[in-house]
């Protein structure tokens, strides 16, 4: 066994069905594949894998992801969980302190662990296309977060807490149901792009010419006013705003 196989595991698209239960032997792991292989269930073993560094779970078929992933405390690196029928996650998730990149979309989750405030090294969060009608207030403690992705949800608000993200650049709120643009955004100063195109907005708010960083904001398919005062003012300074 070489050295890069002792640590890189690539079962991607084997048609497994269920994970061997060789894999779980393999302690010196640091990436393990295992995307699309419809699998249905993820056993506790998992958690014996403490070198991973990068797990990809996605495009399967489970439906719950057991506690012992919380014993991966090691990952540092990318977990992706999407295009999965995942109803819940974990509360244990929160004890990746030190993950980088999570993608939970494409599942039906109806809410996210309130632990996911202790998950500080992340600076992307994908949990898109899933059922979510609210975020944990925890999600303000993310103070490395720079993505935010959470299109196609069921979102009317958002937390006041989220005006603590000070590094997130990137919000995608696409396909939700705001009916306005929630005041914990104005305190968001390094904020680049925000789409909130196919949500329930009628007006903007007037601090919206105040985020100093922004350079995008798509308005598409929201029954906002075409021409206003704050838009053109934003395009002035050189914000390209869709409408």
């Amino acid at each position: 066994m070489t050295r890069d196989s002792a640590r890189v595991l690539n079962l991607w698209r084997r048609q497994l069905g269920q994970v061997p239960e060789s894999v779980w032997e393999r302690a010196r792991l640091q990436v393990l594949i295992l995307a699309d292989n419809g699998l249905t269930a993820l056993p506790g073993a998992i958690g014996r894998l403490r070198a991973l560094r990068t797990l990809d779970l996605g495009h399967n078929r489970l439906t719950s992801v057991p506690a012992e992933i919380g014993e991966l405390t090691g990952l540092d690196g990318f977990l992706y969980l999407h295009d999965n029928a995942l109803g819940g996650l974990p509360e244990e998730l929160g004890n990746l302190t030190r993950l980088r990149y999570l993608n939970v979309g494409e599942n039906a989750l109806t809410a996210l662990p309130g632990t996911i405030g202790r998950m500080t090294g992340l600076v992307e969060l994908r949990a898109q296309h899933n059922r979510l009608t609210a975020l944990p207030d925890a999600i303000g403690d993310l103070g490395s977060l720079r993505e935010l992705w959470l299109r196609g949800n069921e979102l009317a608000d958002l937390p006041a807490s989220m005006g603590a993200l000070k590094e997130l650049r990137h919000l995608d709120l696409r396909e939700n149901a705001l009916p306005e643009l929630p005041p914990c955004l104005a305190e968001l100063p390094l904020l680049r792009q925000l789409d909130v195109r196919g949500n329930r907005l009628t007006r903007l708010p007037d601090w919206i010419v105040e985020l100093p960083a922004l350079e995008k904001l798509d308005l598409r398919w929201n029954d906002c006013p075409r021409e206003s005062p704050l838009t053109a003012e934003l395009e002035r300074r050189g914000c390209v705003v869709l409408l």
